[in-house]
């Protein structure tokens, strides 16, 4: 399957009539089909069913897309108002962990991160919530004990003495 620019996805008739096999309660109302001919049909197909989204450039940049979104975390309200730093720093059990929590949250706060990290605490939450398996960890991440300790993953990096500059490389 085909992209945009902006991550959404472009379909052709035969991408639409596959997903449409695979799934007949498919809901179209989202979904970017890029021929005309198609759009018409599934619209008399299914009239006042559903409404067909036409594919059409946004008149915004990439940029600007990319700013709105990371503005608008949709999330419940308990989690982005959460004072995430307040929160980690209450998980911690000794000094040691005190001070690692501490020198993380200034990085991620010096990147603008902390919506990133309420997100990630809602994920958590949700998956634990719903028992949904997810991995231990794997690649960079598991260098911060942040992100440990909001269970992202099972790695304790302050044990294994992983450097937090492997993940949030600077």
């Amino acid at each position: 399957m085909k992209y945009d620019e902006y991550s959404r996805p472009l379909l052709t008739e035969n991408d639409a009539v596959e997903l449409l096999y695979r799934d007949p309660d498919l809901d179209f109302n989202n979904l970017v089909v890029t021929e005309s001919r198609y759009n018409k049909s599934l619209s008399d197909l299914h009239a006042g069913f559903i409404k067909v989204q036409e594919y059409e450039k946004l008149s915004v940049t990439l940029e600007e897309f990319d700013q709105n979104n990371q503005n608008h975390w949709f999330i419940p309200d308990q989690y982005r108002d959460l004072d995430i730093a307040k929160w980690v720093l209450d998980q911690c059990n000794d000094s040691a962990e005190l001070q690692r929590v501490g020198e993380e949250l200034l990085l991620f706060q010096e990147r603008n991160l902390f919506p990133l990290l309420c997100y990630l605490k809602y994920l958590v939450d949700v998956m634990h919530d719903n028992m949904i398996v997810w991995g231990v960890g794997r690649g960079s991440s598991v260098a911060s004990f942040v992100l440990y300790k909001i269970g992202i993953h099972r790695i304790n990096s302050l044990y294994y003495d992983l450097d937090i500059r492997e993940f949030l490389k600077e």
